[in-house]
């Protein structure tokens, strides 16, 4: 269809009001500027009075940026997990960036080029251009909102709701909702007195309301009643968009900007590391909200209560009372209240209810980063989470079971309070000796840990991964004694003056080993080696008499020292052949369960399956898997501390393999390959009763079956794989 355009196709601006109004617009836009700029200085004078962050957050900006804005423009965070909230934003955030960006492009025309050249570029085919884009566009922000009323009003989404929903999330839609529809209301009337120019017809939204206009008795052309409504329409619209524009710095709107921020100054390795603490003994943890840097308060800010990071905490799932949510907006409400009455300063974190949040709280927490992988805004939980942790530490008021197991590692070097010496007992019933690291090289040194070396059923894992390693023909060899709890998990419940006395200690030892490369069988001890001791200033605490070390350098900052978990170097000993796999010694039906720290935290996925279908086991995933499994509950302390929940993490997970897989109750192993999820599905599978019904294995000990069933039995019997026997 050809256009009837000339060079001077264009509108006019201010059609339906008069000079004076235009002044008095004017002066209203002045208004309104100044008070949102007023609102965003007092945003970020609250960040500057926040310490500074740990982490590098604005190191190589320009990369951040073009990050950060192809993670906002493709909304891929969004589409995770919901395809429907994934369109929804989508259509919203184009919709909304396209009528700004319009708004903007008329102001520079008339304002900038304009006064500049005496011309506009505002006429003809760029015109007509414009005119569709806007409409077109318009038309999605439109259809965008409807789906997000439709799910807040209609659906009624769980996730939505909170102690924390309140006027301002029902203002925030409908405002938005009132903008995009009053903007085609008045650019149907508009085209309606103007008698359909044949040019707006590319304003195909504004040209149907024109016609509906018209429909129900409003005359095209001049006409009082047309010229009236076009006069509300110009002045309703202008004013609920510049009350918009104002309102913006001070309630949910913000999160347009504060989101965008919050992804430029993400931490790619958020909760894989936690934050330092100085040697200084008076250091503050979270006294007040004087001691959250300036990154933890624009994470408060960023959060848009979409509650992503409820529907997937386990914790909150099994009933326990966390609700990420509801403890990141917690601290925000407490934050801006205290700013007006800091004389009412309460505890940030205590037992007894008193306190911005309550302990019990924070110990639900399990560690397992599902909140943060599920966060569109990247908000870094489990940050604040511990840095509360500490301050539970500081005051005392940790739960007993955690004091027991603080206890142990103090005196026993272990989370059993078991004897040092027997640290390396697990290994008797092999018929061949592990070379001690400490007085030969090896090229692997293995970290076993706690509870390979001391849990009844964990032991068969050690052994199975044992005879592995013998079968491949590499050189390993353990510490024996010297080898102590990694500190892992003791650091994210607090403890961390503790965990950096086990950290020197080792780094320490490993220095009069020789070795190429480090193994570990447990994802929490292979996170923390690989993540935080180097991170760790050894040289601040060596001096500290409490401090069993005197290791003054950076362990392993350039990352010589490999890394890895027992899969991932396995994996490829299998793929040069060390293990003689041909893919069809076993035919179990098994589904495969993704520990947190290996996983969510460390992005290995596919080590793990490659060495189960190295089995010829068929493999079934689970719906939650990947960066989408659901935790064991044991991580965080979860494992050391008692809990009321229904159902249990762990029986949650087996009935998922169970039911919700494509083979149902055909599936005959569950797979783990983290001694935590063996302990946690142990348990589970006998206080859900499904003792009868499926079988838990590590992936080592399916490995060995598989060598054996090919080449008999390497070295002593590590029990059987069959009939799993429970870790208590």
């Amino acid at each position: 269809m050809k256009l009837p355009l000339d060079a001077s196709t264009t509108r006019e601006t201010y059609e339906p009001i008069s000079s004076l109004e235009v002044s008095i617009f004017y002066f209203l836009v002045v208004i309104t500027l100044l008070v949102f700029a007023y609102g965003l200085y007092q945003r970020l004078k609250s960040y500057t009075e926040g310490p500074d962050d740990d982490f590098p957050r604005l190191n190589d900006f320009t990369t951040r940026v073009r990050e950060a804005t192809r993670i906002a423009f493709s909304n891929e965070k969004q589409f995770d997990r919901d395809i429907y909230a994934g369109l929804m934003h989508s259509f919203i955030l184009w919709g909304f960036l396209t009528l700004l960006l319009a708004t903007t492009i008329l102001a520079v025309d008339l304002y900038i080029y304009g006064r500049f050249t005496g011309e506009s570029f505002w006429i003809g085919d760029f015109y007509v251009s414009y005119q569709f884009a806007v409409d077109a566009l318009g038309l999605l922000f439109v259809v965008g909102i409807g789906m997000a009323m439709y799910r807040r009003y209609w659906v009624r989404n769980d996730r939505l709701f909170s102690r924390h929903s309140s006027l301002e999330d029902h203002l925030f839609i409908w405002t938005l909702f009132f903008l995009g529809v009053g903007g085609f209301l008045l650019e149907g009337v508009r085209i309606l007195v103007n008698d359909y120019p044949p040019h707006e017809v590319v304003s195909f939204v504004g040209w149907a309301i024109a016609l509906a206009f018209e429909a129900v008795g409003v005359p095209a052309g001049e006409s009082s009643a047309g010229e009236a409504i076009h006069w509300a329409l110009w002045w309703s619209h202008s004013l609920l968009s510049l009350a918009f524009i104002a309102w913006i710095p001070y309630a949910k709107p913000f999160h347009m900007i504060s989101s965008f921020a919050n992804v430029v100054v993400r931490d790619e390795n958020a909760g894989a590391r936690l934050p330092n603490i100085p040697a200084d003994l008076d250091a503050t943890n979270a006294e007040s909200m004087d001691d959250f840097t300036w990154k933890e308060r624009l994470d408060q800010d960023a959060c848009t209560k979409c509650g992503r990071c409820s529907s997937v905490c386990p914790a909150k799932a099994s009933g326990r009372p966390l609700d990420p949510k509801n403890v990141i907006l917690d601290l925000k409400t407490y934050r801006e209240q205290n700013g007006a009455n800091e004389d009412e300063e309460i505890e940030i974190i205590a037992d007894g209810g008193t306190s911005v949040i309550d302990s019990h709280t924070m110990e639900s927490c399990m560690a397992c980063m599902a909140c943060m992988d599920a966060c569109p805004v990247e908000i870094e939980h489990l940050k604040s989470f511990t840095r509360m942790n500490r301050q539970l530490v500081d005051q005392g008021d940790v739960d007993k079971n955690i004091q027991d197991i603080f206890q142990n590692v103090m005196q026993n070097g272990n989370t059993f309070g078991d004897s040092p010496r027997d640290r390396g007992a697990w290994a008797d019933k092999l018929d061949f000796d592990i070379t001690d690291a400490r007085d030969e090289e090896v090229e692997y040194l293995w970290y076993v840990g706690d509870f390979p070396s001391y849990d009844e059923r964990n032991k068969k894992v050690a052994r199975s991964l044992a005879k592995l390693l013998k079968e491949s023909g590499v050189s390993f060899g353990i510490l024996f004694d010297e080898e102590k709890y990694d500190g892992n998990d003791i650091r994210r419940i607090g403890e961390e003056f503790l965990y950096i006395e086990l950290a020197g200690h080792h780094v320490e030892t490993w220095e009069d080993c020789e070795f190429e490369k480090i193994i570990c069988t447990d994802p929490h001890s292979y996170n923390t080696f690989k993540n935080e001791y180097p991170e760790l200033d050894f040289e601040e605490f060596a001096d500290d008499p409490m401090m069993p070390f005197e290791y003054t350098d950076e362990w392993n900052a350039d990352g010589e020292i490999e890394v890895y978990h027992w899969t991932q170097a396995v994996e490829e000993l299998v793929k040069e052949g060390h293990l003689d796999l041909d893919g069809t010694e076993l035919d179990y039906t098994v589904t495969y369960h993704d520990p947190c720290h290996l996983g969510r935290y460390n992005d290995e996925y596919e080590a793990p399956r490659e060495l189960i279908r190295a089995t010829g086991s068929d493999l079934y995933e689970m719906p939650r898997n990947r960066d989408d499994s659901f935790c064991c509950g044991g991580g965080g302390g979860g494992l050391w501390m008692d809990f009321e929940e229904e159902p249990k993490p762990s029986e949650e997970r087996i009935r998922e393999a169970l039911e919700d897989t494509e083979p149902g109750d055909e599936i005959e192993k569950f797979v783990v390959a983290c001694p935590m999820c063996m302990t946690m599905y142990e348990d589970g599978r006998k206080t859900g009763d499904f003792e009868d019904d499926i079988e838990i294995v590590d992936v080592a000990e399916l490995l060995v079956e598989a060598v054996e069933t090919k080449h008999g039995e390497v070295g002593a019997s590590a029990g059987s794989s069959d009939g799993a026997v429970s870790a208590d």
